[in-house]
């Protein structure tokens, strides 16, 4: 980790931050999303015309406020080239002196983010190898040396459920945090991990609990792909098979599913070979666009540590125009994620008004293709405006609280970095306090563009509805609001801006930020990862 500075701190609670923060409005808030949207961005989709109104309005607001462009050359886009693939796969699967009726949909759902028209895998031995995770830090390999090179890998999702010694009736949280869902849970670690293996296919067993969503959400992602152009190679096949589908395979060389599952929840797990070959034949559709991230900074007034900064973040696209759902096809993302570009746009208004400027520097970027699997976020760290190592912080949006003031928020992944006590401390001066996750199994911390800058190991917060104990009469009112939006509105065309919203707790969260990122921007001590993290390894390295 990059050294505490030396020199002032500076005072962050000077009359010229706490004009800064009063001033920040809900009305000018609600106008920024108000504005992004309207059907006039035709649902903010990648490689669209809806993009390129989009990034314009959005770099228009930067200039309005006062903000540098971010890039070199005086642009405040960053061009981000991005591969996409549409597959048709065949697949066939031999076991037991038989062949198994795997078919697209029904029993598998499976792609190839290979930049190629014609993908194959011939006849590869298929190995179950549990959970597919390799943690060091926690004593946990699931590969134990095997050689799966040019195999078909069948894995289970999310993390191995070790029993509590103490009890076992709960999960250790001194291994993979109990029930909490870590990284090594979520279905891009494990695909990684089989690419780095020199797999030829990966294969994931869907389980609704541990997914967190029925077989007939994996259904719905036959669709076009998108992977950052000149990634990092991806398996050759990857794909989710249905879970009667994995019993019939394990069955059919001889083995029993359930009994290899409970082995797969012990240190001593060994993969095995399900005597088993599987082959696959992929055709894609390929096509390379252009998307683009909007990038802008605020240079820092300390020449000491100017050349550091911290990293405001959240995401511009939704879904475009899609299937009609009640006659609207226009998928406005109105709380995913207009609500998180209007807080980042308020935020940079509230620190450039500030004079002098924090001391170190403020970058604020809004990602393309979240959507599609964090591709704007994953560019970025590799593209950084401030190296990643100079980036003492990444504070990250992704859909606010719109239904009123709260006695309490969550920060996602709860216990990981040490700007949650920062976090903590300008909350109670709210007179609120912050609380864990009250879903942690599903692993909401790694289902957003912060994660791609904590695998480079930038500590970072993130927020998700960060309402909770709301200010209201009715003690069910928070559960009901957060419930009705997932069940009618999440990534459908009715996120929309309801007459209903109350913007008191976004005004709040977006105050409480300001002041966060402030404390670390004019601070001494550097963020840190906690003990435990997954991510504290690759921040000591640097």
């Amino acid at each position: 980790m990059a050294p505490a500075t030396r020199g002032g701190g500076g005072d962050i609670a000077s009359p010229a931050a706490e004009r800064a923060a009063a001033a920040i409005s809900g009305e000018v808030l609600l106008r920024d999303i108000r504005e992004l949207a309207s059907d006039r961005f035709l649902g903010r989709a990648v490689a669209t015309a809806g993009e390129d109104s989009t990034i314009e309005y959005i770099a228009r607001r930067f200039r309005e406020v006062g903000l540098e462009p971010g890039m070199p050359g005086g642009s405040y886009l960053q061009r981000v080239p991005l591969v996409a693939t549409t597959s048709r796969v065949e697949a066939r699967v031999q076991a037991g002196g038989r062949t198994l009726p795997w078919r697209q949909l029904d029993d598998m759902v499976t792609w190839s983010l290979r930049p190629d028209t014609l993908v194959r895998v011939d006849d590869a031995e298929v190995v179950f190898v549990g959970y597919g995770v390799v943690a060091p830090e926690l004593g946990w390999d699931d590969f134990k040396g095997v050689d799966v090179r040019g195999k078909t890998v069948v894995m289970l999702v999310g993390d191995p459920p070790v029993p509590d010694p103490r009890d076992t009736t709960r999960l250790d949280p001194q291994v993979f945090r109990g029930p909490a869902m870590t990284y090594y849970g979520r279905w891009t670690y494990k695909y990684d991990i089989a690419a780095e293996r020199g797999a030829a296919a990966v294969l994931l067993v869907h389980q609704t609990e541990p997914a967190g969503y029925p077989w007939s959400v994996v259904q719905g992602n036959v669709r076009e792909r998108f992977e950052v152009e000149g990634a990092s190679p991806h398996v050759p096949v990857e794909g989710w098979i249905q879970l009667e589908a994995a019993r019939a395979l394990f069955g059919a060389g001889g083995h029993d599913f359930a009994a290899l599952e409970r082995a797969a929840r012990t240190r001593e797990f060994r993969p095995v070979s399900l005597g088993a070959r599987a082959s696959f034949h992929v055709r894609n559709t390929v096509r390379r666009v252009a998307s683009h991230n909007v990038v802008a900074r605020i240079p820092g007034s300390d020449p000491q540590v100017r050349g550091q900064g911290v990293l405001f973040t959240s995401h511009w696209d939704s879904f475009g125009i899609g299937r009609a759902i009640g006659g609207d096809s226009i998928y406005n993302g109105a709380l995913d994620d207009a609500t998180g570009v209007a807080w980042m746009l308020s935020l940079a208004n509230a620190y450039k008004s500030m004079n002098p400027a924090p001391r170190r520097s403020l970058v604020f970027v809004a990602f393309t293709a979240e959507e599609a699997g964090l591709l704007g976020a994953r560019y970025y760290a590799s593209h950084p405006v401030i190296p990643l190592d100079s980036t003492l912080a990444n504070i990250n949006m992704d859909a606010m609280n719109p239904w009123g003031r709260t006695r309490s928020l969550v920060s996602l992944g709860y216990g990981q970095t040490s700007l949650e006590d920062l976090l903590a401390r300008y909350a109670a001066r709210q007179g609120r306090t912050v609380v864990p996750d009250p879903e942690p199994e599903k692993g909401y911390f790694y289902r957003a563009d912060h994660l791609e800058l904590a695998r480079g190991g930038v500590p970072a917060l993130s927020f998700l509805f960060p309402g909770t104990n709301y200010v209201h009469p009715d003690p069910a009112y928070g559960a009901r609001v957060r419930g009705a939006y997932i069940r009618d509105d999440y990534h459908k065309p009715s996120d929309e801006v309801k007459a209903d919203w109350d913007m008191a707790g976004i005004v709040d969260d977006t105050q409480l930020t300001f002041w966060v990122g402030l404390h670390v921007a004019n601070g001494r001590e550097w963020p840190t990862w906690m003990p435990g993290s997954e991510f504290r390894a690759v921040r000591e390295s640097r």
